[in-house]
């Protein structure tokens, strides 16, 4: 386990039981560890933690019936706090939410996957992608992994803008396809 399941889980099972002094304990100690979360990821915006703080507890509070005590509780408590950050990305400027990386997003320990998980998605990911043609492949590879404008995906591919946008287009919807084909 990790320091902050520790500390979370017990006070989250005695406040299901109906100990709201443990509920009141877990919610602060999930503000803090939330606060940090977020911080770390919104630089850019530092008016917006204490508020994506709040929404978060919200939703906590009214998702906690959805949380199994079988299961991990910081997967679930982190998964909500990045639901809740990619929200507020989305309501910022496109072009703000695309200088935000998605390491950046998804970097936490209690949160990643291992090392082989990881490194098995990544191998995954360029199998799928390597069935594309290049004029599909490029443009996703750039715009929505390496986080590019569609402007500089087309210059460093060569391809028109219009190009780039039609690649990445027909390369998701084949992928999908391929997809729901082979799930």
């Amino acid at each position: 386990m990790n320091p902050i399941e520790d500390e979370l889980r017990p006070l989250l099972l005695l406040a299901l039981a109906g100990d709201n002094r443990a509920y009141a304990r877990f919610l602060g100690r999930s503000s803090a560890h939330l606060r940090a979360f977020f911080r770390r990821r919104l630089a850019a915006f530092p008016d917006d933690v204490e508020d994506l703080v709040q929404e978060t507890l919200l939703a906590l509070h009214n998702h906690r019936h959805t949380w199994r005590p079988a299961d991990r509780l910081t997967p679930w408590l982190y998964a909500i706090a990045r639901y809740k950050l990619v929200d507020l990305l989305r309501s910022h400027a496109p072009r703000r939410a695309r200088e935000i990386a998605i390491d950046d997003v998804l970097e936490d320990t209690a949160l990643q996957a291992s090392d082989g998980d990881a490194a098995t998605a990544r191998r995954d990911l360029a199998r799928l992608l390597d069935t594309l043609p290049e004029r599909m492949r490029l443009p996703i590879v750039h715009v929505k992994i390496e986080g590019l404008s569609v402007a500089e995906a087309a210059a460093r591919t060569g391809m028109s803008v219009s190009a780039v946008k039609v690649g990445i287009h027909r390369g998701l919807k084949k992928l999908a396809a391929t997809l729901k084909e082979n799930p």
